[in-house]
């Protein structure tokens, strides 16, 4: 069975990629144990200075494996666990020193979603589509969405998206703010590599202090948001989900989705 999340290194750039094409990239619960296995390994790697984090095609990821989960229970990931560890560790990373360019090559939907909100800064094919779909699921995101989304977007943008589930395309994504380039898709990662080629030539330990005080300035004043959302994926994870009813609205997520952008 081949590996569902690769690590590849040269030149110093880690790309690290989500490989389960035939589910879209969702994040089963091998996903969500091996992905920061690889990312930590990819931080603590002498040979690399820039990480890039992308899917295999057609999607970069569809979030939750809603399949596992429904049929399962299984909390998969988020839910809240993030009230309980320190500010610079809440999210579905672990703590990083060195960049993450998000290189999105195509759906990013809800967990998948929050996966490149957490990148320090995303390039999108023209392929590539991002939607938050919690409330169409019925879950609550556990990974910083409802704190990382307006900081990209705006508060009201970003409640649009949260409350409808509508879908943004690549180029509404661009325009809002929330990607920083969208290029043709066979141009992704040639372009995104010599972005993480320029952050190579540079001073790393500047660049990692650089990062760091970005993470602390922008997280750590945010910390009151960061206990809300835990506490709010907490209590829904216990009073209001419903494994039966996820499984259900799987298919007609999946469905919608096509039908936009």
């Amino acid at each position: 069975m081949p590996d569902p999340v690769l690590l590849e290194v040269s030149e110093r750039i880690a790309t690290v990629t989500l490989n389960r094409p035939e589910a879209r990239n969702a994040l089963s619960s091998e996903v969500l144990r091996l992905l920061p296995a690889r990312l930590r390994e990819a931080d603590e790697r002498d040979d690399v200075d820039v990480v890039i984090l992308t899917g295999t095609d057609p999607a970069f990821c569809a979030g939750l494996d809603l399949k596992e989960l429904g049929t399962s229970g299984t909390r998969l990931a988020g839910g809240g666990d993030g009230d309980d560890r320190p500010t610079m560790v809440r999210g579905p990373f672990p703590a990083m020193a060195k960049p993450v360019i998000g290189a999105v090559n195509g759906a990013a939907i809800t967990g998948g979603f929050e996966l490149a909100l957490s990148c320090d800064f995303l390039v999108a094919s023209e392929r590539a589509r991002f939607g938050d779909t919690h409330a169409r699921v019925g879950v609550m995101p556990g990974w910083g969405l409802t704190v990382l989304l307006p900081q990209a977007i705006g508060v009201r943008r970003a409640r649009e998206m949260s409350f409808t589930g509508n879908f943004l395309t690549a180029q509404e994504a661009f325009h809002w703010g929330l990607v920083n380039h969208v290029v043709e898709h066979d141009a992704l990662l040639p372009f995104t590599r010599k972005l993480a080629a320029d952050i190579a030539g540079n001073d790393q330990a500047g660049v990692r202090q650089i990062r760091r005080t970005y993470a602390e300035g922008s997280l750590g004043t945010l910390d009151a948001a960061w206990q809300v959302e835990a506490r709010d994926a907490r209590a829904w994870q216990q009073a209001m989900f419903d494994p039966a009813t996820v499984a259900k609205r799987r298919a007609a997520i999946i469905d919608r989705g096509r039908t936009q952008g």
